[in-house]
């Protein structure tokens, strides 16, 4: 089953990630100083709700994660990419990108569908790269 995880960048610097919709009655969320502290945080309450599960004798669904990110929280967790650059393949001014990816501005829908299609045009690039 398909669990939809959004993270969230705090104006503190710190970051949440939690479930969108409740499946099998409980939630999952996480927190830390990173997304990636954050997904470690949430990962880890499913790994101990899966056991508090078990030992009641039920069996625990087995989550499938699709995560959605905001761009500062997508930027800092995929810090290998260069932003200016993505923003220069998405359409996208790379001043106001860097606006974006810190929080002094905001992203309309449409600079979201820019940058989507992007990062899957490199996506791609790279699964069919080969060495």
């Amino acid at each position: 089953m398909k669990a939809n995880i959004i993270f969230e960048m705090a104006k503190d610097g710190g970051c949440s990630c939690y479930m969108k919709e409740d499946i099998a009655d409980f939630g999952l969320s996480g927190y830390g100083n990173t997304p990636q502290e954050a997904k470690s945080d949430m990962l880890q309450a499913y790994e101990e709700i899966k056991e508090l599960l078990v030992a009641e004798g039920k069996k625990p669904l087995e989550l499938k994660f699709v995560y959605h990110y905001d761009m500062k929280s997508f930027f800092e967790y995929f810090d290998f990419l260069n932003v200016s650059k993505v923003a220069e393949r998405a359409g996208i001014n790379p001043s106001l990108m860097r606006k974006y990816t810190s929080g002094v501005a905001n992203a309309g829908e449409g600079q979201y569908l820019k940058l989507k299609n992007a990062v899957h045009s490199i996506a791609h690039e790279l699964a069919e790269a080969n060495f």
